[in-house]
């Protein structure tokens, strides 16, 4: 149906589905303009498709165009309510088509998260990566592309609940304090002006306190050996038998270890301090059969741009169900270590500097420790878990290797 000639004088005609929806479509290239017969100021443009706006003289300058939304995405009645408050801001001397355009210019949460990534968290956070990868999966998808204008404390909250909901009250807080994070480095920064994330109540979080139990050690160390990808293998058991927290392990570097005296420099942990880790009889055997022939950097290589392994998941998996042990991360083989170190008698301080553990009570005695305590503590804990587990019966180094 196309809308008859006679509705249609010099090229106005009254706004109505019926009538819009029967325009005929101009030739390619060209386009023509309707006016509202009903509301003064409504323009609608025909091309290959229908788009509403205004056209007025402001202040006495040019015209300017104010578009206003497609039809029919923009209802008739939107595009009129839409209209009087355009016409109501020009006559009361304001310019609706500075502030489109400053909107325009606006950035999108993606721009800001970019550049609180590049500027802030790259030369400031060994953990950036958590931060990128954080965005990727909670935030980029339900923000990046809204301004940061149109975010408000509702979105962030609707955020953070939906993490909760999913049973992830830890990360949920986690994404909270990331947006919280880049919303005040924005404003320090000049990029804007408000925190949309402040106020929001996080979540009680309770501290974990899972650990490889005295009869999950046998079924655990069955399941690592099994295990067929080596790199893998010793990295489960490295991260155990040292303590370390994962990235220190993943980024081991074999210039970082010394054989003679059984120690591992790490240069700089997450508390922004260095650590020096005794190495059990064990780790070292697991070293010296890894230790490679060339000029390789990393005791735990990978293909990525790091260079070395990082992302154990799909390893670790396997090694839990071969287990058949539930809810245990592979940080809990860190809390395992220290937990083993209580069991065979290591003071909190002993326990506290083997791990590196950044507490300011303890700080002072921290510091007028040596390693041999640390040492002995840490190999006895070893030797616990090795006899609990059914793998070693004596003092003699126990062969952790796959047959």
């Amino acid at each position: 149906m196309i809308v008859s000639k006679k509705l249609i004088v010099n090229n106005k005609i009254k706004f109505t589905k019926e009538n819009i929806d029967a325009l005929p479509t101009p030739e390619p290239g060209k386009r023509d303009i309707y006016h509202d017969t009903k509301t003064s100021g409504l323009q609608l443009r025909v091309t290959g498709v229908k788009t509403f706006f205004v056209n007025r003289r402001i202040k006495g300058g040019d015209p300017e165009r104010i578009t206003l939304g497609r039809y029919p995405d923009m209802t008739i009645e939107q595009a009129r309510r839409k209209t009087m408050e355009i016409l109501h801001d020009i006559a009361e001397g304001k310019n609706p088509a500075e502030v489109k355009r400053g909107k325009k210019a606006e950035l999108t949460f993606a721009d800001l998260f970019t550049e609180y990534l590049e500027r802030h968290s790259k030369p400031n956070k060994r953990t950036w990566r958590e931060d990128e990868s954080k965005y990727k999966t909670y935030l980029e998808k339900p923000l990046g592309k809204k301004k940061l204008s149109a975010i408000d404390r509702r979105d962030i909250a609707l955020i953070h609940s939906s993490i909760t909901k999913a049973g992830r009250d830890t990360t949920a807080n986690r994404v909270l304090a990331l947006l919280s994070s880049a919303f005040g480095w924005a404003i320090s920064a000049g990029l804007w002006e408000l925190n949309p994330a402040i106020g929001i109540k996080r979540n009680k979080e309770k501290s974990r306190d899972r650990f490889i139990q005295g009869d999950e050690l046998p079924r655990f160390f069955q399941a690592v050996a099994k295990e067929e990808n080596e790199t893998i293998r010793d990295y489960v058991l490295m991260s155990l038998l040292t303590g370390a927290r994962r990235s220190n392990v993943l980024a081991m570097r074999w210039q970082d270890i010394s054989f003679n005296r059984h120690e591992w420099r790490i240069e700089e942990t997450k508390n922004g301090t260095p650590q020096t880790v005794a190495l059990s009889p064990e780790a070292v055997e697991i070293l010296q059969n890894r230790r490679p022939s060339d000029n390789t950097i990393f005791v735990f290589p990978g293909s990525g741009k790091a260079g070395h392994l990082m992302e154990p998941k799909k390893g670790w998996k396997r090694i839990l169900e071969r287990a058949g042990i539930d809810n245990l991360r592979i940080h809990d083989l860190r809390r395992t270590l220290g937990s083993w170190q209580a069991k065979t008698g290591a003071s909190l301080a002993i326990i506290g500097k083997s791990l590196n553990h950044k507490n300011q009570n303890t700080t002072a005695i921290y510091a007028r420790l040596d390693l041999d305590p640390i040492r002995d503590s840490i190999n006895k804990a070893t030797s616990a878990m090795l006899a609990a587990a059914g793998v070693k019966e004596s003092n003699k180094i126990v062969k952790l290797k796959k047959d």
